[in-house]
């Protein structure tokens, strides 16, 4: 039955190909091995860059660690928080208001399209979305109602997915009338203890006594 089978196989092969059954069968070994060569070689490649793409993507994917409370900070002290160093949270502020937006470094980090917002209270740039130098500052005065609804929007934005660490300290300006009112308020001070003097006690003494004569 099975020597049968072999000479119809035969009768078959030569029939359909024209090859006799050995060369038919070396051809299709031949193929077989330069398959094989070609699996292994560009096979190994392709898991090697898998491996590689599947390492860079855990890399990726690790997790950021949680935002750390600073509390109340000098803008100063914000610039510290630009990105520039990568072990410290990437931070940036509107309207007095510090966010951490580490998540989204690819965008505020170095490189980014919004990296100079980074380490700053960028409230006017963004209320004017704004790029100069001159813009990037918490200082809002003077802008119109559209750019205060778009900072408004911004803020929006920032309170809804990024946490909040901090606010900027203020600093009050030393005017020159509130120089010359401390000035003014020293001098009655140093001059109210005169009164008490003993000069001032030997006068009213004195005086007493005259008017105790008449």
């Amino acid at each position: 039955m099975a020597l049968q089978i072999w000479e119809t196989l035969k009768e078959a092969i030569t029939a359909y190909t024209g090859l006799s059954p050995a060369t038919f069968f070396t051809v299709l070994a031949l193929l077989w091995a330069v398959y094989y060569v070609a699996t292994a070689l560009f096979g190994s490649s392709d898991d090697h860059h898998h491996h590689r793409s599947r390492a860079f993507e855990e890399e990726q994917m690790e997790p950021l660690p949680p935002p750390v409370q600073l509390g109340e900070i000098t803008e100063e002290e914000l610039k510290q928080y630009d990105g520039s160093d990568s072990k410290k949270p990437l931070l940036m502020a509107i309207k007095g208001q510090i966010y951490d937006v580490s998540q989204s470094r690819m965008f505020y980090g170095p490189g980014g399209p919004y990296a100079l917002f980074a380490g700053k209270d960028a409230s006017r740039a963004l209320a004017k979305m704004s790029f100069e130098e001159k813009d990037l500052t918490g200082d809002i005065s003077g802008l119109g109602p559209f750019e205060l609804d778009a900072l408004q929007d911004w803020e929006y934005k920032f309170m809804s997915k990024y946490v909040k660490v901090g606010t900027i300290k203020q600093t009050v300006p030393v005017t020159e009338g509130d120089a010359n009112g401390e000035a003014s308020g020293a001098a009655e001070s140093d001059a109210k203890p005169a009164e008490d003097s003993p000069v001032a006690e030997t006068e009213k003494k004195s005086s007493a006594a005259d008017t105790k004569d008449e």
